[in-house]
């Protein structure tokens, strides 16, 4: 089973505070946000391969270390996980950037696929999946299901604030994801929301109801 990792830095839940409240700005959201997610990728990439080379530096020869192994991607679920995609890349500059578009029907809360453009190695990357909500669940395995059937095997999923029910659904069809989350709240309400969650995070980060 894949692990769940739940972030409590200090510096992490002071902004989400802030990030929660319903009068924060769409500008101000979005940088915490951004903020949040650099911050979180401390803890996402400690587990990345490391190979040692030999440099030069002004006092003499030297043996250090420089990434290697797997390369990354950063997969944003469309249209709020766009809003994770700077933090992570400020950190990564070197990864690849997919991404894969999913609404949920208002009626039947299921996840409905419009866009997918990936990376033509997405077989050979390590894949960092970001949304910054994880509620019923639905979006995620339906996102997870369109990058194994492009051939993805390493997968990691990386949200803001997630709900128990969503973990759990997450788990239940793939077993082998690792998630990353900031908060774990209560639960979901009737409409499918996280309670107390922080709204609608697509609406917050571009300003639209």
């Amino acid at each position: 089973m894949g692990k769940v990792t739940e972030t409590n830095h200090p510096l992490i839940q002071h902004k989400l505070t802030f990030m929660r409240e319903k009068d924060t700005g769409s500008k101000d959201f979005r940088e915490l946000l951004t903020e949040i997610t650099m911050l979180m990728g401390y803890e996402i990439t400690k587990d990345m391969q490391l190979s040692e080379v030999e440099i030069e530096t002004p006092m003499g020869r030297t043996k250090s270390k420089v990434l290697s192994g797997k390369k990354l991607a950063i997969i944003p679920i469309l249209r709020a996980g766009l809003g994770m995609v700077d933090g992570l890349v400020n950190l990564i500059p070197a990864a690849k950037v997919g991404h894969v578009g999913l609404y949920r029907d208002p009626e039947t809360l299921k996840p409905v696929e419009y866009y997918c453009k990936l990376p033509e190695d997405i077989g050979s990357r390590e894949l960092l999946v970001v949304d910054p909500m994880l509620a019923t669940g639905g979006s995620a395995v339906a996102a997870i299901d369109v990058l194994k059937g492009y051939g993805a095997k390493t997968i990691k999923l990386v949200n803001l604030v997630a709900a128990p029910e969503g973990i759990a659904e997450v788990h239940k069809y793939h077993p082998d994801v690792d998630i990353y989350i900031a908060s774990i709240d209560e639960k979901l309400n009737d409409h499918g929301y996280i309670v107390p969650g922080l709204g609608d995070a697509g609406d917050r980060l571009f300003g639209t109801k």
